[in-house]
């Protein structure tokens, strides 16, 4: 007896798709979360610098707040540029106003940017050629992170922002000439920072933003694992610290909440 097409085709997709029959260890482990290990050094109260490593969820929200600066990335302050992972909670970076401003917090991870996570994705790096953006700017190749963004708005953005500044994702200036996407097959060490409060600085010099969470982020995962991100910034108490956004940013619907 021949066996239908559609009802093979059926018993195939109830293999595949219903929990009762597939391998309970293959979905124990398809269900277990990726983690990941985050390093903070922070500045306390009195002055000291506490240093801490997490072991946290390997989910966008935590790996964006550690993967916007490779180890190398000039950062501009008071002192002169300082490699960012020579940089210590209590230097002053210095602003795109000019000012400067104390380093509050400095995370890093290691993160393999040609190898896909356990949900497929993959996290390239951006090299911005030199000149790209005019005359020394930047003044040298800069290599960003996945989670960097730059103060500049591409030109398919900028029906949207209008005049505006706009914080924008470094992949969204990947052209294959002006900024490449690469994706070492080792491991890198990626950096983020926060100042007392959010601000672009400046990095071969372009203009980059410091860390915040955005005005969503949180609103968006459960209260136990709010409480797990919130201790990987020991410089603050409430998701309320990190203060308002210095400007709109492309993708993460603050355009919309900012120009209200």
């Amino acid at each position: 007896m021949t066996i239908p097409t559609s009802l093979a085709r059926a018993a195939r997709n109830a293999v595949q798709t219903s929990p009762i029959l597939q391998d309970p260890a293959a979905l124990r482990a398809r269900s277990r979360p990726q983690l990941r290990r985050y390093e903070v050094s922070a500045l306390a109260a009195n002055g000291d610098i506490v240093d801490s490593r997490h072991i946290a969820p390997a989910l966008p929200l935590f790996e964006n707040a550690f993967s916007a600066f490779t180890r190398g990335s000039l950062i501009e302050t008071e002192a002169g540029q300082i490699a960012v992972e020579d940089l210590l909670p209590g230097d002053r970076i210095v602003t795109r106003d000019g000012a400067a401003e104390t380093l509050m917090w400095k995370g890093s991870t290691l993160i393999v940017p040609g190898r896909p996570d356990a949900k497929g994705r993959c996290h390239p790096l951006v090299r911005i050629m030199a000149d790209s953006f005019g005359m020394q700017v930047p003044m040298s190749d800069v290599l960003a992170g996945p989670a960097a963004r730059l103060l500049k708005t591409p030109g398919h953005l900028r029906k949207l922002a209008g005049q505006s500044p706009l914080l924008t994702p470094v992949a969204e200036f990947i052209d294959g000439m002006n900024a490449i996407e690469t994706a070492p097959p080792t491991a890198v060490q990626l950096f983020h920072l926060c100042l007392r409060q959010h601000s672009v600085i400046r990095i071969g010099g372009l203009e980059f933003e410091t860390y915040h969470p955005g005005t969503n982020a949180l609103h968006l995962i459960s209260p136990a694992l709010r409480e797990v991100y919130l201790d990987l910034f020991p410089h603050i108490s409430s998701i309320y610290d990190f203060g308002p956004m210095a400007y709109a940013r492309a993708g993460d619907g603050e355009i919309n909440a900012l120009s209200a």
